[in-house]
């Protein structure tokens, strides 16, 4: 079947589930306003908890722990007097906030672009596909910029090799969004989503310290296990739905023909990017590794606990490395002629910050609010302890909350707001059934993924249709989503199949991050 022959006039069926779907999720409010709802919604049930006499033993320490009422008057004084320590206080935000400042930098500079088009001009033909997925996985790290940069250019490079534009489309969507819970490097949305982890965990083990590089592991198999699967995908089933390209005329305009070809200022730009890349690395091991000057290394620790500074600090790491980087590429590039350059980038990355930092403020007095009550652990213990007694295998639960997340990414797409909201309740139930936070975080963070390329809701699919339209005019919102939904059943079977794996055989979701939690009574991790 011909995927450009379709439309929505000619797929009735498509377009009145689609409609339905549009319509509930315009009909949702912004997170913030959900967010505003959950607090209502939290003041009522903790002063009705508080009056049922709400209350669980936390097998960590011993101690009981009993439901507040947030409305009581030391509760109300302590939102209205604290709330700027509150919003403050939120863990994400201070390492979200100093790895952004540098990659602004790297972004504004035009440092990200440049490596993806020239990346992608380079791919060879007869490995196409597969490049372009593992590109689209690594441009996580680019923001937008995959989106307006990578997405175009390989619709181009498709074209010019004699194969369907809207294949390399799909290809490129399906790495960059699709398989959005992988990477080969972490980066700052890892920082975001443990960040979170790091405060919802801490309701169980108050002794509980954020790695951000506690989902490597998991996220570097991701990219690993699902590239061939969307190259077999994209070659067996989705190519010759799509038939053999038969357009003689390019859409794209002059400009955006050129777009990936590196001028020599930009290649001269990436080669000091990679010695300040070099640089970067090169501090940062001999701050760990040096003998007798080793500040990142605990000697006093014991066991991966000796890592723990090196850990801390690589929130650091990629804030430097992002600087120097974009930094050395706008010098030699001009588009960084002075030290006012690079600050005036860093602002203007504060600002694109704004709409986060609004979500953040409401999200960071839930989470707040969540502890306060304490139905967060109440919550987590009685719900541990109905999992225990239905003894359902850790596999089983962690499947349940994969599926939740992707039911969820139809009609909500931030993926943090979804996590500041389930992280409290669902992290600390699983520590107590023996699920480690960063096992948790990696269920969650694949389950959200899947759904992302096939949800008209997702912010970048109106976007992504407009680029297909451009290659055929009559492609339509049901032509896209039947396009890109086998990369998202395989993605999904992979997933659950990886989740699966990871925690029946306990491996080690990142460095020093085991899959499983160990309980003990009256002490901490």
């Amino acid at each position: 079947m011909d995927l450009t022959g379709l439309s929505l006039k000619k797929k009735p069926a498509k377009s009145s589930l689609l409609d339905t779907i549009a319509r509930v999720g315009d009909r949702l409010p912004d997170p913030v306003l959900i967010f505003v709802f959950l607090i209502i919604v939290l003041m009522i049930l903790s002063a009705w908890a508080e009056g049922a006499g709400w209350s669980a033993v936390n097998p960590l320490s011993g101690a009981t722990v009993k439901a507040e009422s947030l409305l009581s008057l030391e509760n109300i004084r302590r939102l209205l007097v604290e709330m700027p320590a509150t919003m403050t206080a939120f863990p994400p935000l201070g390492l979200v906030l100093v790895v952004m400042l540098g990659a602004a930098v790297a972004e504004r500079s035009g440092l990200f672009s440049a490596l993806l088009g020239g990346a992608v001009r380079r791919v060879p033909r007869a490995a196409l596909t597969p490049c372009i997925f593992v590109l689209g996985v690594l441009s996580h790290h680019a923001s937008d910029a995959a989106y307006v940069v990578m997405i175009p250019l390989t619709a181009l490079v498709y074209a010019q090799a004699g194969r369907h534009p809207l294949l390399g489309i799909a290809v490129a969507y399906a790495g960059i969004s699709g398989a959005f819970a992988g990477n080969y490097i972490p980066g700052q949305f890892d920082v975001l989503m443990l960040g979170i982890t790091e405060a919802a965990a801490k309701i169980i083990d108050p002794n509980f310290v954020m790695n951000p590089l506690g989902n490597w592991w998991f996220t570097l198999s991701i990219g690993v296990v699902f590239t061939p699967i969307a190259w077999w995908v994209a070659d067996k089933i989705v190519e010759p739905r799509l038939g053999k390209w038969t357009g003689s005329n390019s859409p794209i305009g002059e400009d955006e023909a050129s777009l990936g070809q590196l001028t020599p200022e930009q290649k001269k730009g990436l080669r000091h990017a990679g010695i300040a890349f070099l640089l970067v690395v090169g501090l940062f091991a001999s701050l760990t590794f040096w003998p007798g000057f080793s500040p990142l290394i605990d000697t006093e620790a014991v066991g991966p606990a000796q890592m723990t500074p090196f850990y801390k600090a690589l929130i650091a790491g990629f804030f430097l490395l992002f600087l120097a980087t974009g930094w050395a590429f706008g010098r030699a590039t001009g588009t960084v002629k002075t030290h006012h350059d690079a600050i005036t980038m860093m602002g203007h990355g504060m600002r694109d910050m704004a709409p986060y930092l609004v979500l953040i403020f409401a999200a960071a007095h839930f989470i707040a609010m969540f502890s306060w009550s304490g139905l967060g652990p109440v919550l987590a213990i009685k719900g541990a302890e109905l999992l225990q007694g239905l003894d359902l295998p850790k596999p089983a639960m962690l499947t349940g909350l994969l599926l939740m997340s992707s039911g969820l990414d139809i009609v909500i797409g931030s993926a943090s707001a979804k996590w500041s909201a389930l992280a409290p309740i669902v992290v600390p139930m699983l520590m107590l059934v023996g699920i480690s936070p960063e096992m948790t975080t990696a269920a969650y963070r694949m389950g959200d993924s899947i759904f992302n390329i096939v949800t008209p809701l997702a912010s970048n699919f109106p976007l992504v249709l407009i680029m297909c339209r451009r290659w055929v005019p009559n492609f339509g919102i049901g032509s896209l989503i039947a396009m890109m939904i086998p990369f998202s059943i395989a993605f999904m079977v992979a997933g659950l199949s990886l989740v699966m794996i990871w925690v029946g055989f306990d491996l080690p979701v990142g460095p020093h991050a085991p899959a499983t939690y160990t309980v003990a009574l009256g002490s901490a991790r």
